[in-house]
């Protein structure tokens, strides 16, 4: 089994959005924030993780139900490419599902892109 979803978001509305600490703390978790911080994320890359977020919600064919948004955290490896960290209600939908999952980010001056692949484990087809 194999799903996709894509989401586009304009990178001004997560800009003013995330001047919102309770936004901010609603849609991004403990280790998103930290690593920004870490970072000095911009806001192309703020409203990517966001993208990615609603990408993998569309993946699961859900929507947003049954977890929390703080819950998909979109994370980087050394080289930078991004992942997705889960806990919570999250973390078990996607154990319940036997899921894994590929992110792409990208992004213009005003629109950020997410592309998730999202195919069960030991998926012998991949």
């Amino acid at each position: 089994m194999i799903r996709n979803g894509v989401d586009l978001v304009e990178i001004e509305r997560i800009r003013r959005s995330v001047q919102n600490p309770t936004f901010s703390e609603r849609v991004f978790g403990t280790r998103e924030r930290a690593e920004w911080k870490q970072r000095d994320e911009k806001a192309e890359h703020l409203a990517g993780a966001f993208a990615a977020k609603e990408a993998f919600a569309k993946t699961l064919g859900t929507g947003i139900r049954g977890f929390s948004l703080s819950e998909v955290e979109v994370l980087h490896d050394s080289f930078g490419a991004p992942y997705f960290a889960f806990s919570g209600k999250a973390a078990a939908l996607v154990e319940a599902r036997a899921l894994e999952f590929s992110l792409s980010i990208t992004h213009t001056d005003t629109l950020a892109l997410a592309m998730v692949t999202a195919y069960e484990k030991g998926d012998a087809n991949l």
